[in-house]
């Protein structure tokens, strides 16, 4: 079955990374799933929040850890009707999901007791979307991620190199019936079952999310889509290695 966009059910939009493309963080990258582009930037910073500095405390330096976290928003002409700007320290609720989200699965990839007493801030705008936006950003943050360690590897600031792993993630659903790979907005929309799935190059799953929206599913066609996103996940890795070689 052909989908609307002419892809084949197993088939990926278009992926494309634009490294460096702003000056100021450490770790910038534009992510364009098709249509969807977001801006993820990561940038470090030489102290941790209050909460684990005094668990730190009294710690040989070579023991205190780090920590990495991510902040996610959708600029107002990202979508076809204008999104209103989070203001007064209020983050929508499906924000804050995916954001955390974000830290979470980049968390599972890095060790930060070798980033020592310091900070990685995760950020990912969308410029725009189609559909696919959280797994855009996590694809994303990794290799933004990637070059902000880089930058403080030249800065003298590690030891050693702290990723263990690396992560994508990709969406999965049914739509009229077919198992089909990376919606987009339209299909997101009509999809009866929508999934997303976040996994380490090594394969092992950091998050899976999935819901039926109109009737329930089988194990099989669970089975079925977590393999289809699998397939998905192992192209982006790849992408992703080809582009940090």
């Amino acid at each position: 079955m052909a989908r609307h966009d002419g892809r084949t059910p197993d088939q990926l939009r278009e992926i494309r990374f634009t490294r460096g493309f702003t000056s100021n963080a450490q770790g910038s990258v534009l992510v364009e799933f098709g249509q969807t582009r977001v801006l993820c930037t990561a940038m470090y910073e030489d102290s941790v929040p209050h909460w684990l500095r005094g668990s730190n405390m009294g710690k040989p330096a070579d023991e205190r850890t780090g920590w990495l976290t991510a902040e996610y928003a959708m600029l107002p002409s990202s979508t076809n009707t204008r999104k209103s700007r989070d203001r007064s320290g209020k983050v929508d609720g499906r924000s804050v999901e995916i954001q955390r989200l974000i830290g979470r699965s980049l968390r599972a990839i890095i060790d930060l007791k070798m980033v020592g007493e310091r900070t990685i801030w995760l950020d990912c705008d969308v410029i725009q979307a189609d559909g696919g936006t959280r797994t855009a950003s996590i694809t994303g943050a990794y290799v933004a991620l990637w070059d902000c360690l880089l930058k403080m590897k030249e800065d003298g600031k590690l030891k050693y190199w702290p990723l263990i792993d690396s992560v994508a993630a990709i969406s999965v659903g049914i739509v009229d019936g077919q198992p089909v790979l990376d919606l987009d907005y339209k299909e997101d929309f009509a999809a009866h079952t929508d999934m997303n799935v976040v996994m380490t190059g090594k394969g092992l799953f950091i998050e899976v999310q999935g819901t039926a929206e109109e009737q329930a599913f089988p194990r099989e066609q669970l089975n079925g889509l977590i393999d289809l996103a699998a397939t998905g996940i192992k192209q982006l890795t790849e992408k992703q290695k080809a582009l940090l070689a």
